[in-house]
């Protein structure tokens, strides 16, 4: 049975939001053909398998895609902030949502902060708060631990492309573990000295239940400063 195409006709940076939608609809490992429609094209935007990374599919030859058990992007043009975790756990990707173990401190921090007004929805959070999600690996895994620097680096390298295209406010880090092995080894919570272009980039304890040092209100309070960096 052959793949269905999939045509994504919309302007350039409404695109990875298509590719979210679409790969809510579609079960792991199904197999889809996407093309974006002439007219779509924006020259500073990433190339379209960089956008079909994020949105959570994989290549597979011949001009298929297969969708992947992860998350997808949730982001956008004019986003305040863009919050990146370092990578989705199998819970997480299963759930449909990053974020979403209980015992995660990441959804209650959010709300304590007073950055959403409603839990788990980050398709509801870009539009209405201009607040997008993404990942520094794609790849679920159990734990972070199971990831590469390899794997690291080329989300480093998707990411910054991401950024410099859409150009979010500030761009938070949530998890120094994942930032640490990317970008900079001795980087602190915080305000980080280099931005990426005019976005401030923000790095910050990960929420994870294993992370005992780290709290509601004291995760609360680097969002509330994520807030304030975002205007």
């Amino acid at each position: 049975m052959s793949a269905p195409k999939i045509v994504i006709d919309v302007p350039a940076a409404a695109v990875p939001l298509a590719l979210a939608d679409l790969h809510r609809s579609l079960a792991v490992d199904t197999l889809v053909r996407i093309a974006v429609a002439p007219g779509t094209a924006d020259s500073p935007a990433p190339a379209l398998d960089s956008l079909i990374e994020g949105g959570g599919f994989a290549a597979n030859p011949p001009s298929r895609y297969r969708r992947l058990r992860t998350l997808p992007d949730y982001v956008g043009p004019e986003m305040r902030v863009l919050l990146v975790g370092l990578n989705p756990s199998l819970y997480s990707a299963d759930a449909g949502v990053g974020f979403a173990r209980p015992g995660n401190r990441f959804w209650p921090a959010m709300m304590a902060a007073g950055l959403v007004d409603v839990a788990r929805e980050p398709r509801r959070m870009l539009i209405e708060h201009r607040i997008g999600m993404t990942d520094l690996v794609k790849r679920a895994t159990a734990r972070a631990d199971e990831l590469d620097i390899a794997e690291y680096r080329h989300g480093y390298e998707r990411l910054h492309s991401l950024v410099t295209w859409l150009q979010p406010t500030v761009l938070c880090i949530v998890g120094l573990s994942g930032w640490r092995a990317a970008v900079d080894r001795r980087a602190v919570a915080g305000p980080q000295a280099e931005s990426i272009g005019s976005t401030i980039v923000y790095v910050m304890p990960n929420p994870s239940g294993l992370n005992a040092h780290a709290t509601i209100d004291s995760l609360a309070d680097h969002f509330r400063a994520v807030n304030e960096l975002a205007g």
